[in-house]
């Protein structure tokens, strides 16, 4: 397997080499040169599999240069009871059932926040981690990982990362934008390789600093800089393999299909439905979930993709989404326009930088997208999600967090008979309390481990929105 750039660059790369690369040197994605078809037979050997040996079936598909010994090691070594607290890793928990007869779609939510930061950031970080571990061993080498989160993504990299041998997290973050208990998982972690930087500014000013590092080739090499965000090919191809498992909790047989909803703000969790869905899994929709940055919404809808500034960047209740440039988005695109390296560099580096948006609404592809790549969207509004909050607790017990609250919302509206639609989960309320206290009246569950968080020390430095000043920390701080 070889992997190129959504951009066109001539290189054909293996994967452990993308691995530690992060962006392509045309500023592009890596994406596989194919997508392995998964047929029917091996769709049937792989239902009666456990977590750890589906993500070793499936992740060998895309790896073939680690020993395939040494890869199931690492899987199981992953995806374990204890890391992840149940036997299933991603069980699924029926929210609506049909009633007998009823041709009802049942509605289920597939629980993916039970791993060491409580969201679904971890079932691909932890695989990151050990991967980073193992090449870098085998290879001799060290990485200094650089990142932006927008709340999830920072707490499950610099906790998958502490302690790892040969690796230092320079970790992005925007300022006083994420909640009391996401800064305090972060910050207040003192391990001497993980260094927080939060800056003046949303989300989008921190991933726009990570592309701007990357970009700088000499600077990359220099300083051995890597990426631990979804611009990183193997963080998406981990989360391909809860849609696998998910769908096969869903169905008894292949011939059946189910949907997914996805909350989505990066657009790199459901990208990674894209795959599976390429791949051969039966899935019919794929339906986007976005909050009041609504820019992924708006492309479904429209056909046109317009990011937002700083100043039209909305601060909402479900942060993490709180998104208007969607990194994945390029890979999708990359798809859809029939893989042409050229279109998209005008698309994603001149037009985009240019003109701030671009409009496929009357591009054949587009019109299409629904149609043949399952595709379709819908948008949350606080008061939404206060409302799916209570309504899914008063009926059913649940309780959800914010972000899992637009994805319920958004699947209601897309429910088929007949079709299993599977929501995927964000998080675990209570790193949203706040949100959960004003829908409930009443205070999430915190584990055992967490209590009295945000009253630790914490080990942060805030800095401008400056890719000048990140380098010069990055260069004082690899040795």
């Amino acid at each position: 397997m070889r992997y190129i750039s959504t951009r066109g660059h001539s290189d054909r790369k293996r994967f452990c080499e993308i691995l530690l690369e992060g962006l392509a040197p045309d500023g592009g994605l890596y994406l596989p040169e194919h997508y392995p078809q998964v047929e029917e037979a091996r769709l049937t050997a792989w239902r009666s599999l456990s977590y750890a040996d589906l993500a070793f079936e499936i992740l060998s598909l895309y790896i073939d240069d680690i020993p395939a010994a040494d890869l199931r090691a690492i899987c199981r070594k992953t995806y374990t009871e204890e890391v992840f607290g149940t036997k299933e890793i991603v069980p699924l928990r029926p929210l609506e059932s049909p009633s007998t007869g009823s041709g009802q779609t049942v509605l289920y939510l597939e629980a993916l926040s039970n791993g060491p930061t409580l969201a679904f950031k971890d079932m691909a970080m932890q695989l990151l981690g050990n991967l980073f571990e193992y090449e870098l061993t085998r290879r001799g080498e060290e990485i200094n990982i650089l990142g932006a989160t927008s709340g999830d993504t920072g707490s499950a990299a610099e906790y998958a990362m502490r302690g790892k041998k040969g690796v230092r997290v320079f970790m992005t973050s925007p300022n006083g934008r994420m909640s009391p208990f996401q800064q305090a998982q972060m910050f207040s972690l003192q391990d001497t390789n993980i260094h927080n930087l939060a800056v003046e500014g949303v989300f989008d000013d921190c991933q726009d600093i990570v592309k701007a590092v990357s970009n700088d080739l000499e600077f990359k090499r220099q300083y051995k800089i890597g990426t631990v965000n979804s611009i990183n090919w193997a963080r998406l191809m981990a989360q391909v393999v809860y849609y696998f498992s998910g769908y096969f909790q869903a169905t008894r047989s292949n011939a059946e299909k189910v949907s997914f909803t996805v909350p989505s703000g990066n657009f790199g969790n459901v990208c990674a439905g894209h795959v599976a869905r390429s791949m051969g899994l039966p899935i019919d929709k794929l339906v986007v979930a976005t909050n009041e940055n609504d820019v992924l919404d708006e492309f479904f809808r429209t056909g046109v993709y317009r990011v937002r500034g700083s100043a039209d960047t909305f601060e909402t209740s479900s942060p993490s989404m709180d998104i208007s440039k969607a990194s994945n988005f390029e890979r999708f695109v990359f798809d859809l326009l029939g893989r042409d390296g050229n279109k998209i560099k005008a698309l994603f580096h001149d037009q985009l930088a240019s003109q701030g948006s671009f409009d496929l609404s009357h591009d054949p592809a587009f019109k299409s997208a629904a149609q043949r790549y399952g595709f379709v969207s819908g948008k949350s509004s606080h008061a939404d999600r206060l409302a799916m909050i209570k309504d899914t607790y008063e009926r059913f017990g649940t309780m959800i967090d914010t972000h899992t609250a637009d994805g319920v919302k958004v699947a209601r509206e897309h429910l088929q008979p007949g079709v299993p639609m599977i929501v995927l989960e964000t998080a675990l309320p209570i790193k949203f309390a706040e949100t959960i206290e004003e829908a409930l009246g009443k205070t999430p569950e915190r584990p055992a481990r967490f209590e009295g968080i945000e009253a630790l020390p914490k080990r942060v430095k805030i800095v401008p929105a400056d890719v000048t000043v990140i380098k010069r920390y990055i260069a004082e701080n690899v040795h």
